[in-house]
């Protein structure tokens, strides 16, 4: 037999990789009913399933997701192997504030805003912006080798989901778990939309933290950052053990605060720290979370001085409409002419910025959409959602890999306040609420004449929440839901742990009483060569996965993501550390060629009879697949990995392979068999490649394709069995 003509020129992933994909695609074997159908599995295999974590139709996708797929496809490609009913359900996510952000930018630079075109002609455009982003999206993810199952996609904004969204509202809402009222919330002044605690970043920065009195008689001292706020106080808080306030403790007290009246109530509050700034507060109950439940436990009242462009709201003229900032300096300024600034002092401070916008947030009192998640339900023996979503990860139904994020997850959900679920866009899924007269309803559609429905948009979080299980087909009861659910891992990145693992822990425990997956496993941030946090927004940190893969092909980059970087971990990742594998799987091709030009004569049909040498080399690679296996059930791809790499390179490559050459030279001379050497090179590079493929798939299918097998029905390598010790 000669040999492939394609090995003798080197790998070109470039003319490999599409029409490989092609191949897999063509086949039928992402979806797992066509593998039980061609007997590739069997109907009553266990199940394996992943649903991917949806990327935002907001544009392209980055090296986050190009680590998440290489991680996923990895897990996903060995449980097929090993002949699992294997679903990796693929998908996108309407990502509500980000999508629509864009497209209003878009306008602003055409002049033109959505209030003007209408809800009905910008949210078109918005599909259409979502339908580029998704195509864009579909055409990477197939770049980088995923094998999802595309017969089940899904988005979460279209008509399964929809129906899945609003029987879960229906039944939160009747239950009493969603409600609408006043509290105070994250504002984003540049939005103009509410966002969720999990939206905002803290950033910390320079402050100047003034001590004054609101009045020359005033007997107490409160410090603060934020003087416009005090406009708004309506109390001020000291600790009950603090005797220096003991005395004024009850009392009421009427001001004149830089020209605006105000009435202090000095009350006493276990949550005011003593030892900070003056041990003083002053409350504003209407712009600090803190400070409205503050304001709720001593029954204050509600002052808003701050409106949703972030100007102030007061009766009077000097400070009205004017910027927050701007009334600070004025306000500075005029408790230093009272002489009642008594001094600056410079801190260190958290400012809270909307990760959508980079607006700074405003908390403001404003009516909303929450759901209760201290509301105890008698449907669920009296439990609060709070609970539903800790018990599974307390009791070990839920593990998290790494486990020190068990604790941060318990510590989250004990400072967890009610979710607020409504948002001031246009684009998502409108809330199901009609109004007539002071009416309130549920309805998906209009009921009827005169009833108008609720103007807000779902959090997007919401309908994401519902992922592992509305992709399944739920609130029907399919043959996919009870075969595929609890699906058996989610694998995504450790800082949306509370955006969106929680809430599928608490959407799946309420809604269908089981955990939405078994395992919770977390990568690491993709950071460039300096260790930097790849951005798309600074493009100097970002190697684009595409490019990437053009140049170097997916195997060398997928290898790059997960070579020995645990979970949890960050990886830095460079241009070079990819190009030592696109080096391996030339190794790895080359060494292919080798054994085929010295294997032609061989009959796989014998038994092979090793000599004493290659025999123990045969019970090491053994142990190889013994020590892997084990570590691949444990999610240890970092490990393997880098084993497999080491192994082929200096153990295959180096050791083994330069013995057969030797050998087989000598044989050449003596005419000695070495039947047995060329068995074990044989063996070693097959059982390789089925090891290498859930890591590098393109080369290692191309390769099997190449080689001969001792089996009429050949099959892709994509579904042939994982090797154990008996081959």
């Amino acid at each position: 037999m000669e040999i492939n003509e394609k090995l003798l020129k080197p790998y070109n992933s470039k003319d490999t990789e599409d029409r490989i994909y092609k191949l897999w695609e063509e086949s039928g074997f992402f979806n797992p009913d066509i593998c039980i159908e061609k007997g590739i599995i069997s109907e009553d295999a266990e199940a394996f399933s992943i649903v991917l974590p949806p990327p935002n139709v907001t544009g392209t996708l980055h090296n986050g997701h190009a680590l998440m797929l290489a991680i996923e496809d990895t897990m996903v490609r060995y449980a097929r192997m090993k002949g699992k009913k294997t679903l990796w359900i693929p998908g996108v996510d309407h990502a509500a504030i980000s999508t629509e952000t864009v497209v209003v930018k878009k306008l602003a630079k055409e002049k033109k805003n959505k209030h003007e075109i209408g809800r009905e002609e910008f949210l078109k455009l918005v599909n259409e912006h979502a339908q580029n982003s998704h195509d864009t999206i579909v055409s990477q993810l197939r770049k980088l080798g995923a094998t999802l199952d595309w017969s089940r996609e899904a988005f979460t904004l279209d008509e399964k989901r929809r129906h899945a969204v609003y029987t879960a509202f229906e039944r939160m809402y009747k239950d009493g778990l969603i409600y609408r009222g006043n509290r105070v919330i994250n504002w984003d002044p540049k939005g103009q939309t509410t966002v969720s605690d999990d939206e905002v970043d803290h950033v910390s920065q320079k402050a100047k933290l003034y001590y004054f009195k609101y009045s020359p008689d005033f007997p107490i001292t409160i410090a603060t950052t934020r003087p416009e706020t005090k406009l708004g106080d309506t109390a001020v808080a000291v600790n009950p053990d603090d005797q220096r306030y003991h005395k004024y403790i009850g009392q009421t007290i009427d001001v004149d605060f830089v020209g605006v009246k105000l009435s202090i109530k000095i009350i006493a509050d276990r949550d005011v720290n003593m030892d900070f700034g003056t041990g003083a507060l002053g409350v504003t109950p209407a712009h600090s979370q803190i400070d409205w439940e503050m304001g709720v436990r001593h029954d204050l009242e509600v002052r808003q001085v701050i409106n949703e462009y972030a100007k102030i709201t007061v009766d009077n003229e000097e400070y009205n409409g004017k910027k927050t900032t701007e009334v600070r300096e004025i306000i500075i300024q005029k408790l230093k002419d009272a002489g009642l600034l008594e001094k600056e002092e410079e801190i260190e401070q958290n400012i809270s910025i909307s990760q959508r916008t980079g607006a700074t947030i405003e908390p403001l009192p404003k009516l909303q959409w929450f759901v209760h998640v201290n509301k105890k339900l008698p449907t669920h023996n009296d439990k609060t959602l709070k609970e539903l979503m800790l018990e599974p990860v307390l009791n070990k139904e839920i593990g998290i890999i790494p486990e020190h994020f068990e604790k941060i997850y318990d510590n989250w959900l004990g400072n967890l306040r009610d979710w607020c679920i409504s948002r001031q866009i246009w684009y998502g899924h409108r809330i199901p609420i009609w109004y007539k007269d002071g009416d309130e309803m549920f309805s998906v559609d209009s009921p009827g004449s005169g009833w108008e429905q609720d103007p807000d948009t779902l959090d997007t979080w919401f309908s994401s929440g519902l992922w592992t299980f509305s992709t399944l087909g739920w609130p029907d009861e399919s043959k996919d839901l009870k075969t595929y659910h609890p699906t058996t891992v989610i694998e995504t990145g450790h800082d949306i742990i509370f955006f969106w693992i929680a809430r599928m822990i608490l959407m799946s425990t309420y809604l269908i009483g089981e955990v939405p997956f078994k395992t919770v496993y977390l990568h690491g941030m993709v950071l460039d060569k300096n260790g930097k946090k790849m951005s798309k927004s600074h493009p100097e940190t970002a190697i684009d996965p595409v490019e990437i893969i053009e140049r170097h092909g997916a195997d060398a980059l997928r290898m790059a993501m997960i070579i020995g970087v645990g979970p949890g971990n960050n990886n830095s990742l460079s241009e070079d550390k990819i190009k030592a594998y696109t080096k391996f799987a030339n190794k790895i091709w080359n060494a292919t060629r080798f054994v085929l030009e010295n294997t032609k004569d061989l009959d796989l049909s014998k038994e092979p009879n090793y000599d004493e040498e290659d025999a123990k080399s045969n019970e090491e690679l053994q142990i190889l697949i013994k020590e892997i296996t084990i570590e691949m059930d444990e999610y240890k791809f970092y490990i393997v990995s880098e084993k497999l790499y080491h192994y082929f390179w200096h153990t295959f490559a180096d050791i083994i392979i330069e013995r057969s050459k030797k050998k087989i030279i000598e044989a050449e001379k003596t005419n000695a068999n070495v039947d047995g050497t060329k068995a074990l090179i044989y063996t070693e590079l097959t059982t390789l490649l089925k090891l290498l493929h859930p890591f590098m798939p393109f080369i290692t299918e191309e390769l099997w394709s190449i080689i001969p097998h001792n089996d009429n029905n050949k099959k892709l390598l994509l579904v042939e069995k994982w090797p154990d010790t008996k081959s």
